[in-house]
């Protein structure tokens, strides 16, 4: 099953989302796989949102995987220093 970001994530938003998926975390039973394809308009808070996600999925043991990371969004993660941990290594480099 594939957990979708919705199609704005800014600090307003961020808290709520990251309660509504980290309980869409515990239906997962071997990877946790984020759809970030509709996101069209955030802020640094999406990052947060998504590495915490991250770390709650691989302290169950659980996969994780991000999908359709807009390009605006993968250079904020490489600038950050984050692509490697969102799995986005080689887009970001792009």
């Amino acid at each position: 099953m594939v957990l979708a970001l919705p199609a704005q994530l800014t600090l307003a938003e961020a808290s709520a989302c990251l309660r509504q998926l980290a309980q869409g975390l515990s239906e997962q039973s071997t990877e946790v796989a984020l759809d970030a394809s509709a996101l069209t308009r955030f802020d640094s808070a999406a990052l947060s949102v998504l590495l915490e996600l991250r770390r709650q999925s691989l302290a169950r043991g659980l996969g994780f995987s991000v999908l359709g990371l807009p390009a605006p969004l993968a250079s904020l993660a490489a600038l950050y220093g984050v692509s490697d941990l969102l799995g986005q290594a080689s887009a970001a480099k792009r």
